[in-house]
């Protein structure tokens, strides 16, 4: 499971670039997760502010 961290996410939108099936979106003030990520945990790796993490 991904676990997007909202009051310290900064919506820069690295992750949304880097997820290889499109299941990040960024909507207006916040990361959308959508229910066919795979949990590569691509996005965590790239967020700049480690707002992303990957729950096993």
């Amino acid at each position: 499971m991904i676990s997007v961290n909202r009051y310290k996410c900064g919506y820069c939108g690295a992750c949304v670039s880097v997820c290889p099936i499109g299941a990040v979106e960024l909507i207006e003030t916040w990361i959308e997760i959508a229910d066919d990520c795979t949990e590569c945990g691509m996005c965590a790796g790239v967020c700049p502010i480690g707002a992303i993490e990957v729950l096993k």
